[in-house]
């Protein structure tokens, strides 16, 4: 598989080093990065972590903005400016750095979360909160689509055939 999917928890030692999970760290391989690509996430209290693919997510969505523009200077900056490269070990873990724990507010154990071409590190009550808005935002958004495609669906005629 090449994609991150699923979730994990893991220890933080004391020297701030935690194990990748196993399949997280064989998309990373299959993927051809060096190293952990991390920045903080946009929009959570999260890190953002990949390789390769996530890096060409981030050039194409820079690239669809001129080069001088303020917005593509935002997204440089949160995306690029803030980045960093962590080391991964021979046994699968890398140092998260004093900045990245600060961050995303870790300390003993972190989650993985895998999001396709990229996953996230969290601290794992700020996830299940995470986790549990998301699903009731899903179920409202999944009511809002099934009454639309409804509204959208024109009535049978009675005694009609499929």
């Amino acid at each position: 598989m090449d994609r991150f999917v699923s979730h994990f928890q893991n220890r933080l030692d004391a020297k701030g080093r935690v194990s990748i999970p196993a399949s997280f760290r064989a998309v990373l391989v299959r993927d051809g990065f060096e190293g952990l690509y991390v920045h903080p996430s946009l929009d959570a209290d999260a890190v953002d972590c990949g390789g390769n693919a996530l890096l060409r997510d981030i050039d194409a969505l820079l690239e669809r903005h001129s080069p001088y523009s303020v917005e593509r200077d935002l997204f440089s900056t949160a995306l690029l400016g803030t980045s960093e490269i962590l080391k991964v070990d021979p046994e699968g873990r890398v140092v998260l750095t004093e900045t990245i724990r600060a961050y995303a507010g870790l300390t003993s154990e972190v989650t993985f979360v895998g999001q396709g071409h990229k996953f996230q590190i969290w601290e794992p009550n700020r996830f299940r909160l995470h986790l549990e808005e998301a699903t009731l935002r899903l179920r409202d958004l999944r009511k809002q689509i099934s009454a639309r495609h409804a509204a959208d669906t024109p009535p049978r005629p009675s005694g009609a055939r499929e």
